[in-house]
């Protein structure tokens, strides 16, 4: 089955208020009344901050939280659904990946809970060695348009 390159281009979403990503790939893709969000972390849009780490001078993190970040990503995923046309309440699957599972879990966990009291997604976490950028953090969402 040959892709028409065309009508796939026309259904990237890139948000206007979600961070850049940091390659060559768009934030969102929509296929059919799905959306599927690439790698979603805490970076701030127009800037490197990234909400509660505190880097050294050759860029290594020194200190974090995953409170902060968290706040921040599910802040990200917000807006590109809602650019997309789609909202928190149609997420229905969620990847994610921490840094420090043993630290972190409790409280990513705890938050997850608040920010989704109604009709939880389907989850999977996952503890990886480290992210493209210095986050503890990221989300791989698909959700329903």
């Amino acid at each position: 089955m040959q892709i028409n390159a065309e009508i796939m281009n026309k259904d990237q979403i890139n948000s206007s208020k979600a961070p850049e990503p940091v390659g060559l790939y768009p934030h969102a893709k929509r296929v059919g009344n799905l959306l599927f969000l690439s790698g979603v972390g805490p970076r701030e849009r127009g800037t490197k901050k990234i909400p509660g780490v505190e880097l050294d001078e050759k860029g290594a993190i020194l200190s974090y939280d995953i409170e902060a970040q968290c706040h921040s990503v599910f802040r990200n995923v917000k807006y590109i659904l809602e650019e997309a046309g789609s909202s928190w309440d149609k997420i229905v699957d969620v990847s994610v990946f921490l840094t420090n599972m043993k630290n972190d879990f409790a409280q990513y966990n705890k938050l997850w809970a608040e920010y989704f009291k109604e009709n939880p997604p389907c989850r999977t976490t996952i503890e990886i060695n480290c992210l493209p950028t210095p986050i503890a953090i990221e989300l791989k969402v698909i959700a329903m348009v």
